[in-house]
């Protein structure tokens, strides 16, 4: 879940384990489900440096209808839905058409409640983005993590690299649609990154506009030692005068031990997406040690606080992921 450039072979060497364990074990892992590849792409090169969250509580019997196209934005990139919860993602070209997202879910009456966040990939407002590992090193007792947290965005307004080509455009459309590509011809979906790729879609990684990643799915990962990530909290609120997001992020995982795999910080409000479960012998030895409250600590940065949870197991990934939707048409060629 680190996700980092090293080959395999330095992986097990670190690892330490013998060769045909390690890969047994690993394709286990995407067999079951537990782990999914993805590419994920800067969305401010394809033309969309905003993106909304949307955090609802559909109705029951409307469910599929979250998933019909926003106005100028298309159908959500990932949409998580279950009986009491909902999350949508959406990437778009101005500002304004975060509020026709929300308008529209409102309009359609899909859902009870609705709370949004707007924010420019291009700064700093996206610092966590589906990035399972520490929540995951935190459940097996690891000693630290590699690489978390892996943000999103945060590509400076006068980056002049984020011209597309019609060549790349194809490149970056054939990279993002790779890992189901192979899932539809029955392999188990796991990339290697860079390695083995056509030259055109390793230069999209090299250069930054496309990252690999490993996710974890919690509705299918199974406890470990007593330890459960069988529930998901989406957890939303005002900032309060002069509360700072990276100082709030800080003490979540420094003071708390807690390892948020989302987290949003918009001028008006933050979202933080976590995992948890009924604790087990081995997590009330944990337990035992000094943590601060999660509640009392977020309360210190945020007011007006919502949450929604739901069992990981009740959750649908309806649209997981899906980048190569954002992509434009490759233009015919001349006549």
């Amino acid at each position: 879940m680190a996700a980092r450039p090293e080959r395999e072979r330095e992986r097990l060497r670190q690892i330490g384990i013998a060769r045909s364990t390690y890969y047994a074990v690993r394709r286990r892992a995407y067999v079951e489900g537990w782990l999914q590849d993805r590419y994920i792409p800067d969305p401010s090169r394809l033309g969309r440096p905003y993106a909304t969250f949307a955090v609802s509580r559909p109705f029951a019997d409307r469910l599929e209808d979250l998933k019909q196209p926003a106005p100028k934005c298309g159908p959500p990139t990932v949409l998580w839905t279950s009986p009491q919860l909902a999350l949508g993602i959406f990437f778009h070209a101005r500002p304004e058409d975060g509020s026709a997202i929300l308008r529209k879910w409102e309009e359609s009456r899909v859902t009870a409640s609705n709370v949004g966040l707007t924010v420019d990939v291009r700064g700093p407002a996206i610092p966590v983005y589906f990035d399972f590992e520490g929540l995951w090193d935190h459940i097996t007792g690891a000693p630290g993590t590699l690489s978390y947290p892996h943000g999103l965005g945060g590509v400076p307004e006068d980056d002049d690299r984020a011209v597309l080509t019609p060549h790349s455009i194809w490149a970056l459309g054939n990279l993002l649609n790779r890992p189901f590509r192979e899932r539809e011809r029955g392999e188990d979906g796991h990339q290697l990154g860079a390695f083995g790729l056509p030259f055109s879609e390793r230069r999209l990684l090299s250069r930054g506009w496309v990252t690999h990643r490993v996710l974890l799915n919690p509705a299918r990962i199974p406890p470990y030692l007593g330890r459960s990530l069988g529930r998901v909290f989406l957890i939303t609120g005002s900032p309060r005068r002069e509360a700072r997001p990276e100082l709030l992020f800080a003490r979540l995982t420094r003071e708390c031990r807690v390892f948020p795999f989302l987290y949003v910080a918009a001028p008006e409000r933050w979202l933080i997406g976590g995992l948890g479960g009924e604790p087990g012998p081995t997590a009330e030895e944990d337990d035992r040690r000094q943590r601060a409250p999660v509640l009392a600590t977020i309360r210190e940065s945020l007011e007006a606080i919502q949450i929604l949870q739901e069992p990981a197991s009740a959750l649908s990934m309806s649209i997981d992921h899906r980048y190569d939707q954002l992509v434009p048409p490759r233009p015919p060629p001349p006549s």
